[in-house]
């Protein structure tokens, strides 16, 4: 023990730089002679291998020269019988192997220790070594010594192989899998003796002991910890078999009662309990026999294991109330239990919870509120986060002022999950929004970091949003906030808030000097927003005396030393002056859509010919503000917030918008050379069209790709049978009427398509002979189907053809029509002279106005306006509808008047206005049709 000691240096080594000096790379490699030394000193190589060791495990790299020196001086060390000493070989041998080179070299000195008949204490460590070294070729030459020492009475040593074999998986799987029955002995071993052989004296691994050999020593493991990485690895060979899965869960599982299971090792059945998650998760029909094993595995003796259970159960998808009664009852005890672990697990799953069950949690409160006051504030939150979940109107009060205590004795981050929880509290009960308020203007003048400020702001922003009786004094609470703000993006959101909010107050004028303050105060960042913000109180403001007091203090802005800031206040008084400016710059609710305008720039900077015409920015679809915050908005919502984050819950982004989607189909036909004359894409479809079952063999999906003068259709296949290759695919396409408004020019075939690159593209191209033709299509499958050599993996030389029917495929309406952002009223005045048409239908399948105003939306692919995709009247309404026709169509605006009777369905008023005819028709038809 005193050689491992020494590499970890004293407070007086330290402060004298000893050392520094000790642990030095250079020094250490100049000390490695003492492996050369006869004869070998147990003592000096042993500390020497542990500051090695020790250097690698702090970050330190060797290079490869260094490291292929000191690893070859190491294995110099097998001839000397000092078990201790050999430890530490293996130790410096298994670090050291990633960085050297022909370590491959020490197989059968490595392979000595490991024999069966060896009963010395470093085995184990010998089967951890030679998984370092072993190439993946040479997996099947020692599989024999693994699948003896999987199986070995000793635990250490079978734990080493397991271990060893789960690292070898990913490079030698086929070999791994044949140790699945040895996996699974291991796994129901019923005892677990140690053998805990020493090849030295005594000490604590052999340290301080002499160099003889003794006999083992018998030592009885209560631990069973072999059944937890035999679990490990008998799941990683059988994982990609969901019924494998399956039947070794309820092999394992011991029952309804779970008293049959041989599992005897708590962290074993707690991965079991997350593989049984994992299969109720991706099959639905086994959940009844899972859950019946969940319910056992709460009455289990180890806490650990009752609370695995009950946090899955409580994160079921669609758990039931009456299923959550057992996992509550559970968590509960843990609640009252004095380990504070175990009162943080309770009270962190009953957070989540409470959010889907809160009437289930709410039998909880009781012992919740006692642990309000527990001396672990990560405790105390979670318990109260819980409470404003669960608690009724009546305790909002008493709970508020019980947080107000200990806000300042816990971090940021809770201190963020507290605010979080009130944010959400505000909208279940707005009626007390005061008590709310007050507790979120008294933690905003708290000290806090950015993130806590934010999310009290943010939760201000929210009861001004949808509490109209708090907006007036959050307003106030805000200015006063940025009176003595230090964080510019906060003071930016205020100021950006003030001027849409603070012109429609009753009294607008005390907000100017809050926002004027920052002109004169603040840095430039914060001028040019407060800039802003004063214009649109200017423009917005009805009283002229108003408007001219801000006309004066814009003035004072054109001396600003930042030009942005200048800019802006020329800018917004020359827009008080022009109305049509105002309107356009100032009040204006549409912007473009960033990734549509990305996109379309990009595309227009690649082609050289489009440089010839100025860049057509009224083929921009655009979007509301009030969306466009959406998408720039952080991803918690209010359905989410203040509780731990679910490990379902995955980190991967957004999923992508239909721009950005089209923007990446863009990228992805501009490599195929075949398209390379067609010009930039108008337009793509959003969602791939389904053309088969999603269980059935074949998977194909369609994308219709829109350009100038063709129309591409982008299919993509996906076969899922593992042991046959498609080749020669293609989709045969079969117009359903005769008019020749589509000549196909090609087909562009996959040469070979197998499970393995699967999905994979096959691309139709025809011609248009007219600017938005309407067509169905029968589609066929195409291919050459062949067997795969199980031996070789390749495809056999003798095939089939084969067809697979696939479902129609329609080029219609929504394939030419963006969705575009416009205010409604003044943008139909403007077009009251362009080409219009108005047609009446009877929609008798209808059962609802609502039903009729999805299915137009779906028909036309356009933008509803202004909230009336949802009816407010069950038997009048007006549908509003924007959108923007590829190909320079240019707008079109739809106003669907709508009315609705029992038994005869909606009858449907269409009226179309639009920059070109062509649209219109292109509309009307769409819907006739």
């Amino acid at each position: 023990m005193a050689s491992f000691a020494m590499a970890l240096p004293s407070k007086k080594e330290e402060e004298s730089g000893l050392s520094s000096y000790y642990n030095n790379k250079t020094t250490i490699i100049q000390e490695a002679r003492v492996f050369n030394e006869s004869p070998i000193s147990p003592r000096k190589c042993r500390a020497l291998l542990t500051r090695i060791v020790y250097l690698l495990y702090v970050g330190e790299t060797f290079g490869t020269q260094e490291a292929t020196t000191l690893f070859f001086g190491t294995t110099k060390l097998f001839q000397h019988k000092d078990s201790a000493l050999r430890q530490a070989v293996y130790l410096a041998i298994k670090e050291l192997a990633t960085t050297a080179e022909d370590v491959i070299m020490v197989t059968s000195s490595i392979m000595k220790d490991m024999q069966p008949n060896s009963e010395v204490i470093y085995r184990p460590n010998a089967i951890r070594a030679l998984c370092r070294i072993v190439d993946p070729s040479m997996a099947q030459g020692v599989e024999r010594f693994f699948k003896a020492a999987i199986v070995d009475r000793n635990p250490s040593i079978s734990s080493a192989a397991l271990v060893s074999a789960y690292h070898l998986f990913p490079a030698a799987k086929d070999v791994v899998k044949r140790w699945v029955n040895e996996a699974q002995e291991a796994v129901s071993s019923k005892s677990s003796p140690s053998f805990f052989g020493s090849g030295s004296g005594g000490g604590y691994l052999g340290f301080g002991a002499s160099s003889q050999p003794s006999g083992p020593q018998t030592i009885t493991s209560s631990s069973y910890v072999t059944q937890y990485h035999a679990l490990g690895l008998l799941y990683l060979i059988r994982q990609q078999d969901r019924m494998a899965v399956t039947k070794m869960i309820q092999q394992l599982g011991g029952g309804k009662s779970g008293s049959g299971t041989t599992l005897k090792n708590p962290m074993a059945l707690c991965m079991l309990i997350r593989y049984t998650a994992k299969v109720m998760e991706e099959d639905p029909n086994v959940q009844k026999s899972m859950l019946e094993l969940l319910d056992g595995w709460l009455r289990h003796k180890s806490d650990m294991v009752n609370f695995e259970a009950a946090r899955v159960i409580c994160e079921m998808k669609d758990v039931s109330a009456p299923q959550l009664t057992k996992a509550i009852s559970v968590l509960q005890l843990f609640l009252s239990s004095p380990k504070p672990v175990l009162k943080f697990a309770a009270t962190r799953t009953l957070a989540a919870l409470a959010l889907s069950h809160p009437a289930s949690v709410a039998t909880c409160n009781v012992d919740l509120e006692s642990l309000i006051a527990d001396p672990n504030r990560s405790v105390a939150t979670y318990a109260i986060t819980t409470l404003l979940k669960t608690g009724n109107e009546a305790s909002v009060d008493r709970l508020i002022k019980q947080i107000t205590g200990f806000m300042s004795e816990i971090s940021d981050e809770f201190k963020v999950i507290i605010v979080d929880a009130i944010r959400s509290l505000c909208l279940k009960f707005p009626t007390k929004h005061a008590s709310m308020l007050t507790f979120l203007s008294g933690v905003l003048r708290d000290e806090g970091g950015y993130d806590f400020k934010r999310a009290v702001v943010e939760a201000m922003f929210d009861m001004i949003k949808f509490i109209s009786d708090a907006k007036e004094q959050a307003l106030s609470h805000l200015c006063e906030f940025i009176e003595d703000c230090e964080f510019t993006k906060l003071s930016v959101r205020i100021l950006h808030l003030l001027g849409m909010e603070g012109p429609k107050s009753p009294q607008p004028a005390k907000y100017i000097r809050f926002i004027y303050n920052r002109v004169v105060l603040e840095n430039a960042t914060v001028r040019a927003a407060a800039v802003a913000s004063l214009a649109k109180f200017g423009v917005n403001s009805i009283d002229s005396t108003l408007q001219n007091s801000i006309s004066v203090l814009l003035k004072r802005c054109l001396d600003d030393v930042d030009d942005e800031v200048r800019d802006r206040a020329a800018l917004y008084l020359k827009v008080f002056t022009e109305k049509p400016l105002a309107d356009t710059y100032v009040k204006e609710e549409s912007v473009f859509s960033l990734a549509a305008l990305e996109s379309k720039l990009v595309a227009y900077v690649k082609d050289p010919s489009a440089a010839a015409q100025p860049f057509d920015v009224s083929s921009i679809p655009k979007i509301s503000r009030s969306q466009a915050a959406q998408d720039a908005a952080r991803p918690s919502t209010l359905d989410t917030i203040g509780v731990p984050t679910s490990k379902k819950v995955s980190n991967s982004p957004p999923p992508p918008s239909a721009a950005e989607k089209q923007s990446a189909y863009a990228h992805q036909l501009a490599e195929v050379p075949e398209f390379a004359s067609y010009g930039a894409v108008q337009n793509s479809s959003v969602t791939p069209t389904q053309l088969t079952e999603s269980e059935t063999e074949y998977q194909v999906t369609c994308v219709k790709h829109i350009f100038a003068e063709h129309v591409v259709f982008q299919y993509n296949v996906s076969n899922t049978l593992p042991d046959t290759v498609l080749e020669n695919v293609s989709v045969i396409m079969q117009p359903q009427t005769e008019d020749n408004r589509l000549t196909e020019d090609f087909i562009i075939l996959l040469p070979s398509l197998a499970a393995s690159n699967s999905p994979s593209i096959v691309y139709v191209s025809f011609s248009k002979s007219e600017q938005y033709p309407l067509a169905s299509f029968a589609c066929t499958l195409k291919f050459v189907s062949k067997e795969l050599d199980p031996s070789t993996g390749e495809p056999e030389e003798d095939g089939y053809d084969d067809e697979y029917q696939l479902e129609e495929i329609e080029l219609s309406a929504p394939d030419y029509i963006i969705p575009n952002y416009v205010t409604f009223g003044a943008e139909w005045d403007r077009l009251r002279s362009a080409p219009s048409a108005t047609e009446t239908f009877a929609l008798s399948a209808m059962e609802s106005l609502k039903a009729a105003c999805d299915s137009i939306i779906e028909v036309l692919n356009m933008e509803p306006l202004g909230g009336t995709e949802a009816p407010t009247s069950t038997s009048v309404h007006t549908l509003q509808l924007s959108g923007l026709v590829t190909g320079g169509g240019g707008k079109v605006i739809v106003r669907c008047r709508m009315t609705f009777s029992q038994g005869e369905g909606v009858t449907l008023e269409l009226g179309v206005r639009a920059e070109k005819q062509e649209a219109c028709d292109l509309v009307l038809a769409a819907v006739g049709g």
